[in-house]
């Protein structure tokens, strides 16, 4: 084999090796947060992780369909002096 070939071989092990996750769980000993006085349930470990949608917001790709000209401001005032 050639060292291209044994680099490509050793990339594809290292990149395999990435991909495999434990689950998650508490340490052994520990336990979750303790719920929250107004929520209805204690959350998972799948709800803990999941970012709540104030954290990760959804593009707005609003577009603009008639440019007009700003009126003027009268309060627009160049500094004093």
């Amino acid at each position: 084999m050639n060292r291209a070939a044994i680099a490509a071989l050793g990339a594809f092990v290292l990149l395999a090796g990435c991909g495999k996750r434990p689950v998650l769980r508490p340490a052994d000993g520990k336990a979750l947060p303790p719920k929250a006085l107004t929520a209805s349930a204690q959350p998972g470990v799948a709800a803990l992780l999941s970012l709540p949608a104030q954290a990760k917001p959804t593009r707005d790709d609003e577009l603009v369909i008639k440019s007009q000209p700003l009126a003027p401001d009268r309060f627009d005032l160049p500094p004093p002096g």
